[in-house]
């Protein structure tokens, strides 16, 4: 007998309808993510508050009062950025106000940090105070578990006044400015060195432009090493002088060059500070169209006939070693990149700073005494 197709299709079961989880899974994960990545910012960004707000507290222990007007801790989702609409500085010895501030870290990199502020930018230190204002300032820092791997400032166009220094205010400017800063290898964690890099591009400084004879703007470039750098804290400078100095702390000028117009100079060696925190040191000396301006200053502070007399020998002694190399035999040109930035540059006698006094070769810089530090 053959079943009745009409009575098969009564009894059969109804098909299942399909799921459609498997369409809003992802979207529920999704979802998941985003709740758990929001409370995590909020998390650190909580963290990141108290740590701040511990840190200001044991500066303001230590003496240091920090206050960061309107602060604001934003940058959700990826980042944290803190917002100042001033940050000022108070101690015993000065302090600082500057303008609006923001720092921010990737939450993703939180060892890298972003500084960006505005001026304008004014610090008292005992005596002296200045005021400075720019274009565009930024920052960054890298840092380690043992310290930080570099440190950078770029400045646009800062230009200022300091007063307090002389009876006049001292005025500069400058086009652009660079600052960098990096453990020296294989003496950080023992010696506490830490290498600096400056370059500063036309310079605008017009106290010095008569004593050079030239009113072009100046290129200055700096190569050092801040040995014991890792002594130094934000505590009055006399004390964070004084602490480094007891350290034996030192700075090594590997290069210090400066181009005015078409006079250059140059300088080698180290400097530190004596038992009287007076600067104290040696420089050796490379110039191009400075020989005369020096046996002038000689001659000037000697006054009269004895000044003459005394700038005229030291003209001789310049002329002797321009017309020789550094190890008294004709002028050799230099390899390398050394040779390129010394080229014709000749040796000068070595500056060295030594009991108050100031010494250029075997003579005294007459009436010029080296002041006390603090």
């Amino acid at each position: 007998m053959v079943a009745d197709p009409e009575l098969r299709t009564e009894h059969a079961a109804p098909a299942k309808p399909r799921s459609r989880i498997g369409l809003f899974l992802p979207f529920g994960l999704l979802l998941g993510l985003v709740i758990l990545w929001s409370i995590g910012w909020y998390v650190i960004r909580d963290r990141a508050a108290r740590e701040m707000d511990g840190w200001i507290a044991r500066e303001a222990a230590a003496g240091r009062t920090w206050t960061c007007a309107d602060r604001s801790i934003t940058g959700y989702p990826f980042r944290i950025e803190l917002r100042c609409a001033s940050l000022k500085l108070a101690r015993s010895d000065g302090g600082f106000t500057l303008g609006p501030v923001t720092a921010l870290v990737q939450i993703y990199q939180p060892r890298h940090g972003l500084l960006m502020a505005q001026g304008p930018f004014h610090v008292d230190q005992g005596d002296l105070s200045a005021d400075v204002t720019w274009k565009s300032l930024e920052g960054s820092f890298h840092g380690a578990s043992n310290g930080f791997v570099r440190a950078s400032l770029v400045v646009d166009e800062p230009k200022g006044s300091v007063r307090g220094a002389g009876p006049d205010p001292i005025d500069f400017a400058t086009q652009h400015l660079e600052l960098h800063a990096r453990p020296t290898p294989g003496r950080f964690e023992s010696d506490g060195a830490v290498d600096v890099s400056l370059r500063a591009a036309q310079v605008l400084l017009p106290l010095i432009d008569p004593l050079v004879g030239s009113t072009a703007p100046a290129d200055l470039s700096l190569d050092a090493t801040v040995n014991r750098a890792t002594v130094l804290r934000t505590g009055p400078v006399p004390q964070e002088l004084e602490a480094w100095r007891r350290a034996d702390g030192s700075l090594d000028l590997t290069l210090l060059s400066l181009a005015k117009g078409d006079r250059r100079l140059q300088a080698r060696g180290t400097l530190d500070i004596d038992d009287a925190h007076r600067p104290a040191g040696q420089l050796e000396l490379r110039a191009a169209g400075l020989e005369a301006v020096v046996g002038q200053i000689m001659g000037q502070r000697m006054g009269s006939e004895k000044g003459a007399l005394i700038g005229n020998l030291v003209g001789q002694f310049l002329g002797g070693m321009r017309r020789k190399g550094p190890e008294g035999g004709p002028d050799a040109p230099a390899d390398g990149a050394r040779g390129a930035a010394e080229a014709g540059l000749k040796p000068l006698p070595p500056l060295r700073l030594a009991d108050g006094r100031l010494m250029l070769g075997p003579f005294p810089i007459p009436n010029v005494q080296l002041p006390v530090l603090y």
